[in-house]
């Protein structure tokens, strides 16, 4: 018998479960302790399927389990019901929790068997089972006590459910603006400065396939701004309003590259300590930005090309698959149709992320870009130094003209943003001007590097830099001195790209281009 002051113990400790993190540990509880029995699981009804949410009484793995309705006899019954259903201490039907029941694991004895429906609105939410070792405990219950358990319990489930709603929703907020924030650090460069030819072609793409929806492929140099063309498509694309998130694949270590993309569980490898949200998850409903796609180990990318492909996710150490929606964008400084070739990239990941190439063209081929874009980084450079103007002298322009910046338009930021550091400490006030002696990136690349010797002719041609050809002046010149630093360096071409203060993939671009080729000797 269920009297009025157990029901209202009841009432009170369900209004006391729901603020807790264990709220459907404490409503089990609550029910246990208002109707005595030996087992209690609560299950969440997800379509077809029963989801333990919390038991007490069963083994462990009760929890891992699914719940097929319709394979089980029993709990066909219950959902077939509005009602309380008890079980005949003789029923014959199969139980389905039979030998997990704690110190009964060769099978269930004859034994008391409930099962309460859990209805909110009409709505099944799920269904509590009870199990007794005493045969026919459950047969002297009142119905309409049994009623405003399961009532009550129904209620305290779907607020249950909702504040965990609520909280998982705050907390991929919270998380997508922690990752918003610091992808946005250092991003001030939002407009693509350029009037040339190759950018006006390039912007007509960027407006064709923006609002496709398509996946886009950008690929480029190191430096050139792919990550701008990437902004550039998210903003203009239907996804405006959903966030972009940004994953460097070239910075992940590659045991956790499933963990970054996926999310993982608490538990689910050393160091997990807390439950995770992964890229594809945040970036739900939005763009994911796949940078430095080329450096994704071979293995990853198999797990990559399911998950674009089905559109779906599976967290590490998590049964549950995740549905997402999200546009792809990839960008590389690699050539992928060659590490296809050599068999360093997945052909079909190749031809899923490639939809629709974007290549985004180096400055040098941007003919007068150059100065547009030192126009607007010294805008920039100007507030950001707080100084009253800061201009470039008509010499300093021309050596930016001349430059054939290899490390493209991030190069010619840096050099301007060191350049307008040495100008300021040269100004009390006034005008800050950048001469060519403030371009310390360029004038290394003028002068001679220590140990090298330069050929009559190449002095000749610096000595007249700024009224002959300067272009052709600094082509002689760091010709000269790359072959120098390769001799120098037996032709390890890392150790020639450390002598000259270069990167080694800039500097094997830049020799290309000048005609330098090393196969087993320079030529």
């Amino acid at each position: 018998m269920i009297s009025t002051d157990t029901l209202l113990r009841f009432a009170l400790d369900l209004a006391s479960a729901v603020t807790l993190e264990d709220r459907f540990e404490r409503l089990i509880r609550a029910i246990r302790a208002t109707v005595d029995c030996d087992a209690v699981v609560l299950l969440e009804r997800k379509g077809e399927t029963l989801l333990p949410l919390a038991q007490q009484g069963l083994m462990d793995d009760v929890m891992g389990r699914r719940f097929a309705i319709t394979e089980h006899p029993r709990f066909t019954e219950i959902c077939a019901s509005y009602q309380p259903v008890r079980f005949s201490t003789g029923c014959t039907l199969p139980d389905p929790y039979d030998g997990m029941v704690a110190g009964h694991d060769d099978g269930l004895p004859v034994h008391a068997c409930m099962g309460i429906p859990l209805y909110v609105q009409g709505e099944m939410l799920g269904v509590v089972t009870l199990d007794s070792m005493t045969p026919g405990v459950f047969d002297t219950l009142d119905s309409r006590a049994l009623d405003i358990v399961g009532t009550m319990a129904a209620m305290s489930l779907n607020t249950a459910m909702l504040l965990a709603r609520l909280e998982q929703k705050s907390k991929h907020a919270q998380e997508l603006l922690v990752e918003l924030s610091e992808e946005a650090l250092n991003k001030e460069a939002t407009e693509m400065v350029g009037q040339s030819q190759a950018m006006q072609t390039l912007k007509q793409h960027l407006e064709l396939v923006a609002p496709a929806d398509l996946a886009v492929l950008i690929e480029g140099e190191t430096g050139v701004g792919k990550e701008l063309v990437a902004r550039t498509l998210h903003r203009s694309s239907k996804r405006a309003d959903a966030p972009m998130v940004y994953v460097n694949c070239a910075a992940i270590p590659e045991n956790l590259i499933e963990s970054e993309l996926f999310g993982h569980v608490k538990g689910a490898f050393t160091g997990a300590d807390r439950d995770r949200v992964g890229k594809f998850t945040l970036a739900h409903g939005g763009t994911l930005f796949l940078d430095e796609i080329g450096e994704l180990p071979l293995e990853a990318q198999g797990t990559l090309l399911r998950a674009i492909q089905n559109q779906e996710i599976q967290a590490v150490g998590k049964d549950q698959i995740e549905y997402v929606d999200v546009r792809i964008i990839a960008a590389t400084n690699r050539d992928l149709k060659q590490e296809v070739a050599e068999k360093r990239f997945r052909a079909d990941l190749y031809h899923r992320l490639s939809v629709f190439p974007i290549a985004v063209p180096p400055l040098r081929e941007r003919n007068g870009d150059v100065l547009l874009l030192a126009g607007f980084f010294a805008e920039q450079l100007r507030r950001k130094f707080g100084l009253q103007q800061l201009t470039l002298s008509p010499q300093a322009s021309d050596w930016l003209k001349a430059y054939r910046w290899p490390g493209n338009v991030r190069e010619l930021e840096h050099v301007l943003s060191r350049a307008a550091l040495l100008a300021k400490s040269e100004t009390n006030q006034g005008i800050t001007r950048i001469d060519p002696i403030h371009l310390s990136g360029l004038v290394d690349a003028f002068q001679q590097p220590e140990g090298v010797e330069i050929e009559s002719s190449t002095v000749a041609l610096l000595d007249t830099v700024e009224i002959q050809d300067l272009k052709q002046a600094t082509e002689v010149f760091q010709r000269r001195c790359i072959e120098q630093a390769l001799d120098q360096a037996q032709l390890n071409w890392a150790q020639a790209a450390r002598s000259l203060g270069m990167d080694r993939a800039n500097l094997v671009r830049l020799a290309k281009r000048l005609g330098i080729e090393v196969t087993k000797q320079r030529s």
